[in-house]
């Protein structure tokens, strides 16, 4: 069952002073999303979905639009130019105790702390929904994912998977 989305838009800033307007995905930001992972690179797509992908299509878009904004969410991240620079998905397991979250952001606003300010807004959110532990699931090889989850307290756990590792934040 859908739910409203959660408070229209909120506006954070990064440590770097970007500004971002954050708010819930919609189904009819479908287009708009395939366009902004257009312009994910291969690598950061690879990093996000877990496999390799040359196109975002519309079964993985309908999965980050059609959300019940409650046990799932999709936030999307504005800059001052109503550009989408970033997207965040917080995804909890039924009993809503834990949570993952991914993040993906286009290559030209990396460097601005854009990463670690959703990453610690999906906390928070995750927080107010209940959910003791949040996962962030990332390939070994996305060293400044891995670096900047460890750097907000996010602690290694074994996946079983010598590919994958999870970071977990206790609340």
């Amino acid at each position: 069952m859908l739910v409203a989305p959660p408070s229209p838009t909120v506006t954070l800033k990064t440590r770097t002073g970007f500004e971002l307007a954050v708010r819930a995905a919609e189904p009819t930001d479908e287009a708009l999303l395939e366009h902004f992972f257009a312009a994910v690179s291969p690598e950061d797509l690879r990093f996000r979905f877990l496999s390799a992908l040359d196109h975002v299509g519309h079964d993985k878009l309908a999965q980050l639009v059609r959300v019940d904004h409650w046990q799932t969410e999709s936030f999307l991240a504005f800059d001052n130019d109503d550009r989408l620079v970033a997207t965040a998905m917080l995804a909890c397991a039924p009993a809503m105790d834990v949570g993952e979250v991914a993040i993906s952001m286009r290559a030209d606003v990396k460097g601005r702390g854009i990463g670690w300010t959703l990453l610690e807004h999906v906390a928070h959110e995750a927080q107010r929904r209940g959910v003791k532990r949040l996962q962030c699931i990332e390939s070994r090889e996305n060293h400044y994912a891995v670096e900047l989850e460890r750097e907000m307290g996010f602690k290694a756990i074994d996946s079983g998977d010598p590919s994958i590792i999870i970071l977990e934040a206790r609340f």
